[in-house]
């Protein structure tokens, strides 16, 4: 397929829409969603409008849809953000209108469940935005994290190149939004190392395509991707794991299944987000040591499928794209370089 194109970007004091296409949560959780929607205003300028089923749960997937139309639909509206993630957008996807959005093309950010429009997006030849929730991202407690308010304002405001660093701190233990005294001070960081290379011998240049690795797979066996396999011949593939925590085996299942479908060997280079190994709601949590172990299996898990299927593609691991705190946007369809020898990973916002 040709090359998605990116639409215009907002500048301050433009409005843009907030929508839930997944989970309705802002609804039940108003804590966070508020002082996300409050940066949104206050830090980085811009006039929020919400729709009818921004704060509806239970929403149908005709209502959500029908609020994707009017936010696309409208000239004064210059961005479309998800509020969070969820597990059922995929049922919109029949619904949406592919003629409106593609002559009214936005700036989409979300990820997670939003994997589903991105790539349906891109479908469309339109160049998406994964990463930058309200609820999360921009409702973090205490403080936004500086890694991610300088990629997103980046990537909302600008078209240039953005050059990924490697943090050298992450969080993945949350606490309630149900609490007022969560949002009084900024998560506990935890130090981490820089990424871990895999086959660094080559620079590779390419359109992103990927997502949450659990929301696509989903796609895949719901015929949602129906391009032959060899479309994305060059591309750069980037995945990243949920709070739901697939097990390191439901991970090289997933990307067996690709190899056998012979997409897997399409993509040159590989960005794994850092995976996220705690979850809110797990009445028993792993410590420290079963965390790291968790993404060490996760990381043999990629490697095991990509020797099987994709022996010559570079992977780089720990990339904070995904799940974890703090978060990098990356452009869904967009330009991404990934220089082996150098250690360097740009992206085209």
């Amino acid at each position: 397929m040709t090359s998605p194109r990116y639409p215009a970007k907002p500048r301050p004091g433009d409005r843009v829409a907030v929508l839930s296409p997944s989970s309705g949560l802002p609804g039940l959780l108003p804590l966070p969603f508020e002082l996300g929607l409050s940066r949104l205003e206050k830090e980085f300028g811009l006039r929020v409008v919400e729709y009818p089923a921004t704060r509806k749960m239970g929403s149908t997937a005709r209502e959500r849809a029908a609020d994707l139309h009017a936010a696309f639909a409208d000239p004064e509206i210059k961005a479309v953000i998800a509020s969070i993630g969820g597990d059922d957008q995929l049922t919109v996807l029949p619904y949406l209108d592919d003629e409106l959005i593609r002559a009214n093309p936005k700036p989409f950010f979300g990820y997670s469940d939003n994997t589903c429009l991105l790539h349906h997006l891109y479908g469309l030849g339109i160049v998406g935005y994964h990463g930058g929730s309200v609820m999360v991202e921009l409702g973090r407690p205490g403080a936004l994290h500086p890694v991610t308010v300088d990629s997103l304002r980046a990537a909302l405001f600008t078209s240039d190149e953005y050059e990924l660093t490697p943090g050298g701190e992450f969080n993945e233990v949350n606490r309630s939004w149900d609490d007022p005294a969560t949002f009084d001070e900024a998560p506990r960081m935890t130090p981490c190392e820089g990424w871990t290379w895999h086959r660094p011998d080559r620079v590779v240049d390419g359109a992103g395509w990927g997502g949450n690795l659990e929301i696509l797979s989903w796609l895949l066996m719901a015929g949602r991707e129906t391009a032959p396999a060899e479309s994305h011949r060059g591309e750069v593939l980037f995945l990243e794991t949920s709070e739901e925590m697939p097990p390191a085996e439901e991970v090289y299942r997933i990307l067996r299944n690709m190899g056998e479908r012979g997409l897997l060997r399409q993509f040159p280079a590989l960005l794994m987000g850092r995976a996220k190994a705690w979850d809110i709601g797990r009445p028993a949590q792993l410590d420290t040591a079963g965390r790291e172990r968790y993404r060490a299996d996760q990381r043999a898990a990629v490697l095991r499928a990509l020797a099987e299927y994709a022996p010559e593609t570079m992977a780089v691991f720990d990339v904070d794209l995904g799940h974890t705190d703090p978060q990098v946007v990356i452009p869904y369809g967009g330009r991404i370089r990934v220089d082996g020898p150098a250690r360097r990973i740009t992206v085209g916002y």
